[in-house]
């Protein structure tokens, strides 16, 4: 069972599961492409040259070596960092993952969220993401950045601040379709603490 699907409680529902904004990629491909293209020309200047075959195979060896420790750092560690990203909305609360080796997490029950901001730059709206922050009852503010379709997932969630106590009140399910809970539900992961970045 993979993730956010492993994390759900009974009967919980997820209505938004993104990776960051691929953005964040841009510049990992783009140095990836330098570096190879600067591999290839030191590459061919290599066999070209005048030098020993020995000299010439160490110099080889130098110009892989070089080229897979910028690959691996900067291309295919970031590429896994974004992967193993996710930001997740439920019916029940707003959740973040992150890491590929050692994970950390933050949950905050949709209940105690009393206040949803978006934030988008010109860039932002061209491409359609933003920054959402969320402020819970325990007065916890919480970013999360580069998020895709960042204006929907904000009109989710303000829509469920604004009307879920409401459709409580009334014995309602809320904006999502699923119950409206009143404790804070936390399958594990740090806590967010104020001011906090995802």
């Amino acid at each position: 069972m993979g993730y956010p699907q492993s994390i759900l409680g009974p009967g919980e529902r997820v209505v938004v599961h993104h990776h960051p904004h691929v953005k964040r990629l841009v510049a990992p491909v783009l140095g990836f492409l330098v570096i190879s293209m600067l591999a290839g020309v030191a590459a061919g200047l290599v066999s070209g040259s005048s030098l020993a075959s020995t000299t010439r195979g160490v110099l080889w060896l130098v110009i892989v070596g070089i080229w897979l420790l910028c690959a691996v750092f900067g291309f295919v560690r970031p590429l896994l960092s974004w992967r193993s990203t996710h930001f997740v909305v439920t019916d029940r609360r707003v959740a973040a993952r992150s890491g590929v080796f050692s994970r950390s997490g933050i949950d905050v029950p949709i209940a105690r969220i009393t206040w949803v901001e978006l934030r988008q730059s010109v860039i932002d709206r061209m491409l359609r993401n933003g920054t959402i922050v969320v402020e819970s009852s325990a007065a916890d503010r919480l970013e999360f950045r580069d998020i895709p379709d960042a204006r929907r997932v904000h009109g989710l969630l303000h829509r469920e601040v604004l009307e879920g106590p409401a459709d409580a009140a009334h014995g309602g399910d809320g904006m999502f379709g699923g119950p409206t809970p009143q404790q804070p539900f936390d399958v594990g992961g740090d806590p967010g603490r104020p001011g906090e970045r995802w």
